[in-house]
């Protein structure tokens, strides 16, 4: 008998729950799909940008006739070209009333504020005649000084960025008494920590393919929202929206960094309106390293005023956030979703939260993976351990002394987030088990009292995060410019097979097995007949797509209330067929049935019978299709316990993670081999911040980390084996009980690394390594602190 036979049997037949390989895999692995990049359309051009290689300047002269009489250049363009048609690409979150957003063309007009914006751009036959015709573009450029750190960036008579100067916003939250809490603490923390800035790496680099057809539009790009997509670029361009689809190939993931509106996909619409054939761009590594949105790149200044016993009383963070040189779709909103997250799955009686945007000549910041949450879990989890350190105590213990307890749930927290379940208790007893704590603390012990160059470190992360990012309502008390809902469309075909059509628009997440299991279980249909469509606006025409750790806990539950509407449909007919009443016709795996009797039919059948349409109740639409759109009152809520053991070599500042364990609480799982996929890639996401990644910008403002060979990604080799392991509280949210995972692993790590190698370095007193932890950046740390100490 196979695994999976047993498996199946386990869970009684059911397929939510089983560990289903992926059904896209079989196309998306070997490559037979369509990516943007694999678009060939008959006359296509190809378009390439010239990018600006100064931080902070003037343009006093853009001459491109140069580049017209290159072989293959078909035309060239400036910004003052396209200055009357370019419009100013949007931000969607103004946070305060009084934030300062800019005018953002997507091709510089008058002055450049980043390395890399687009002041040109040349069309050709293909893209490598265009690539090469761009140093023929003649550009006269008049420096200004570059913005480079935000505190700088903040005092009086700094360069500007813009004219209205370098602060965009100050954003206040605050609830208790934060200055009674502070007031004769027994036990105040004090630390600053500094969230780099990361560049997102996803597997495909962006793409676009966009074409003309009389007044029509069809725009192919690699991204995360073809929805709020299209809504944005027919705001932007002034083509009419319903003239206007977007469609969202197989994309290659994206962590944020493809929930973007993009000035390549405007002046790609635009070109191909100016020139009434196709235009494709699609853009190399290094391009995609200046100019893809940045993510993190924060300064936290955080306060923790707690008893002698290590109770926290109060948390206060002063957070200063990098927005680069404009304000980009979702960035001002960023920092702000860590804001409700500082208090972590603590208990205190005070809160207090400012956070300023500054502009920086730098490339914009948006959306990273669980964007701004990990910036919070970090914080908070770093400076747990400090108040260990600082009281004397087990890490674990001053995390057990404030927790909220089990028993506590449904909790609402000092920011006003209620917490609908979780089980901290289960989720650490279960990964201090896994991980030989107690073991580990002794050999830890060991090695101090010897002296050994090489110490051993236990980091802890107890996390919980807030996702499924929906509620409408929330999101327009925050200012943020749309909502939360998702919607989902469920058509039973005659044959009985079934077609969903989803608005969340997946990049590697599994929707199309897990929405199939999903529907399977929901409608009693085999897993193999279900199909799911999604990522074209013309197909799926309504949706929010897919970021925020939203589309299993917001698109999964629309998926099932279109399944219920469809079931109730075909009751209908059922007991019409069936000669019975509605109220006496049950539904189960699949079958209708007249209780008490033996008479039933199928919804194949009734499907069949639906579409021919020969015996309907009267009145009846021969058809079982439904829609649904679901709009959560809350987020959810998922949790867990990640434990790291790292040695670090005191002599060279080398670390090597010895052993990593994660216990993750996501609610009811609907595969768990997604789910174990999804918590592996965001563990690695993780320590690559924790160890790896990090964008360096000069003193000129030239972004040094533009290749693979100097911005370091981890490759397996780099990481360790992860033992995982799950508890389970459902969601009392949302009927399938299901919580999101996508960003859990990534906002779990980071602390866990970098807390095990300040735990090891704690006997020679460093209580913080800034990040990325690399071995000079260790040794550095502990020759400091030698020197300080002599």
């Amino acid at each position: 008998m196979t695994e999976q036979i047993k498996e199946r049997e386990a869970l009684g037949g059911a397929e939510v729950g089983r560990a289903r390989r992926r059904k896209e895999d079989a196309r998306l692995i070997t490559g037979r799909t369509q990516w943007t990049d694999n678009i060939q359309l008959p006359g296509m051009l190809h378009v390439a940008f010239l990018r600006s290689p100064m931080a902070h300047a003037r343009i006093t002269r853009v001459d491109a006739s140069g580049a017209l009489a290159r072989p293959g250049v078909v035309a060239a363009f400036s910004g003052a070209d396209l200055a009357g048609e370019q419009g100013s690409l949007p931000c969607a979150w103004p946070v305060t009333e009084d934030i300062v957003i800019p005018d953002h063309p997507p091709m510089a007009v008058d002055e450049v504020r980043y390395v890399g914006e687009a002041v040109a751009c040349v069309v050709a036959i293909d893209r490598y005649a265009a690539a090469d015709a761009l140093e023929a573009v003649e550009i006269d450029y008049e420096p200004l000084d570059p913005v480079l750190d935000m505190t700088e960036a903040l005092k009086e008579g700094s360069p500007k960025v813009h004219e209205a100067g370098n602060k965009s916003f100050t954003w206040k939250f605050a609830e208790g008494d934060i200055d009674a809490a502070f007031r004769d603490a027994p036990v105040v923390i004090d630390r600053t920590y500094v969230q780099q800035r990361l560049i997102p790496s996803a597997m495909e680099p962006r793409a676009v393919v966009a074409q003309t057809d009389g007044d029509q539009f069809t725009l192919h790009s690699s991204t995360q929202i073809p929805h709020i997509l299209r809504v944005m670029l027919a705001l932007t361009t002034g083509i009419p929206e319903h003239k206007l689809r977007v469609i969202a190939p197989d994309v290659g993931g994206g962590f944020g960094s493809k929930l973007q509106v993009t000035a390549e996909e405007v002046l790609c619409l635009l070109l191909t309106r100016r020139m009434g054939k196709p235009v494709k761009w699609t853009e190399s590594r290094s391009e995609g390293n200046l100019t893809v949105h940045h993510g993190r790149d924060q300064l936290q200044h955080i306060r923790l005023a707690a008893e002698s016993d290590g109770r926290v009383r109060a948390v206060q963070v002063d957070l200063l956030a990098d927005m680069g040189a404009y304000l980009m779709l979702v960035t001002p909103g960023i920092p702000l979703l860590g804001a409700f997250m500082y208090s972590g799955i603590y208990k205190m009686d005070a809160y207090d939260f400012t956070c300023t945007g500054v502009f920086t000549t730098k490339m914009p910041t948006d959306a990273y993976r669980g964007a701004g949450r990990p910036e919070a879990t970090y914080a908070i989890e770093r400076v747990m351990d400090e108040l260990a350190a600082e009281i004397g105590v087990d890490p674990m213990e001053v995390r057990r002394r404030n927790w909220i307890e089990h028993s506590e749930f449904p909790y609402t927290t000092i920011c006003n987030l209620t917490y609908d379940s979780g089980n901290y208790e289960a989720a650490t007893e279960r990964a201090l088990a896994l991980f030989g704590y107690d073991k580990l603390r002794a050999e830890q012990a060991d090695r101090r009292e010897r002296r050994d160059p090489v110490q051993l470190g236990i980091g802890i992360s107890t996390y919980t995060e807030m996702c499924g990012l929906a509620p409408s309502r929330v999101l327009g008390s925050l200012s943020y410019g749309a909502g939360g809902w998702e919607h989902a469309d469920v058509r039973m075909l005659p044959t009985g097979k079934v077609e969903v059509v989803t608005g969340t628009s997946p990049h590697g997440q599994g929707h199309e097995t897990a929405w199939s299991q999903i529907v399977a279980d929901s409608l009693g249909v085999p897993y193999e007949d279900v199909a799911v469509l999604h990522g074209d606006t013309a197909t799926s025409h309504k949706g929010m797509d897919t970021y925020g750790s939203r589309s299993l806990a917001v698109g999964g539950i629309a998926v099932v209330r279109a399944c219920d509407k469809v079931k109730e449909k075909a009751r209908h007919v059922a007991a019409h067929l069936l000669e019975a009443s509605p109220d006496d016709v049950e539904f189960s795996e699949g079958r209708f049935q007249v209780r008490g009797t033996g008479a039933s039919r199928t919804i194949q059948e009734i499907a069949l019978a639906t579409f021919a349409a020969h015996d309907l109740p009267d009145g009846f639409e021969p058809r079982l299709d439904a829609s649904a759109t679901f709009d959560p009152d809350s987020f959810s809520f998922p949790h867990g316990t990640h434990l790291c053991a790292v040695e670090v070599d005191t002599e060279t500042g080398a670390t090597a993670i010895r052993s990593y364990v994660a216990v993750d609480d996501v609610g009811a799982v609907v595969n768990p081999l997604i789910v174990e996929g999804q918590v592996h890639g965001g563990i690695a996401q993780g320590i690559a911040q924790a160890l790896f990644e990090e964008a360096v910008y000069d003193v000129d403002g030239n972004l040094l980390t533009t290749t693979m060979a100097d911005y370091l990604l981890p490759s397996a080799a780099d990481l360790p084996s992860f033992v995982t392991d799950r508890t389970e509280t459902p969601a009392t949210t949302n009927p399938l009980g299901v919580k999101g995972v996508g960003e859990a692993g990534t906002i779990a790590s980071t602390p866990a690394v970098v807390n095990a190698i300040v735990d090891a370095l704690r006997p020679y007193g460093v209580h913080d390594v800034r990040m990325p932890c690399t071995p000079e950046r260790v040794w550095r740390t502990l020759r400091s602190r030698e020197e300080e100490s002599a």
